[in-house]
């Protein structure tokens, strides 16, 4: 199911019933600072489990990312050095993925890598979303290889690729193409793994 809900002012009613389903163990795609990404409750693992088959991956072998309402939460589920906090807090809300060991509120299927991607996105809707639901969300981008620009893009073209996989689409308007810069904080100096949007302020 397709629903708008406008990024100046995500309606309170729309987010409670978008983080409802979430709740539920529902899978959702939404917009982000970046690309759109399809998500759930990052501690349902079930509903975890879910995304990761839908995209093919295996989360033994790849680093799980999550999105959450603000910097105050983060080290619940991460463990955040001062220097790093200082860096997130410059950069955030943004287009950055930064890489940091778990913490032991995350469930098990983050733990076989010992390290979480946190994304605090610069977009109102999925911050909205993540603060209803009162947990972080997990998150992968919905963008395949081998998908054209528009059904990554276009909420409408995304809903009709993926409606009968997912519980909702929202279409908070026109999508971007470009991925989240990642930044690795698991060692004594942060590293760019990948450059994608975004400039990193250090």
């Amino acid at each position: 199911m397709l629903i708008k809900i406008y990024p100046e002012n995500p309606n309170p009613k729309e987010t409670e019933r978008v983080a409802g389903t979430l709740r539920e163990g529902g899978l959702v795609i939404f917009p982000t600072d970046t690309v759109y990404a399809v998500g759930c409750d990052a501690l349902n693992v079930r509903a975890v489990e879910k995304i990761c088959r839908m995209k093919g991956v295996n989360p033994q072998k790849s680093n799980l990312s999550i999105i959450c309402h603000d910097l105050s939460g983060i080290s619940e589920y991460a463990k955040v050095s001062n220097a790093v906090f200082k860096l997130m807090k410059k950069n955030l809300p943004g287009p950055f993925t930064f890489i940091l060991p778990t913490s032991s509120e995350l469930p098990k299927i983050y733990k076989h890598r010992k390290e979480v991607g946190i994304r605090i996105p610069d977009n109102t809707i999925v911050r909205a979303i993540v603060k209803a639901l009162g947990n972080p969300v997990m998150t992968m981008s919905v963008r395949d290889e081998d998908d054209s620009v528009e059904y990554s893009t276009d909420p409408e073209l995304i809903s009709e690729k993926y409606g009968s996989t997912v519980d909702l689409v929202i279409d908070g308007g026109c999508g971007g193409t470009e991925a989240s810069t990642v930044v690795n904080c698991t060692a004594e100096e942060p590293e760019i793994i990948r450059q994608g949007k975004g400039e990193l302020l250090f």
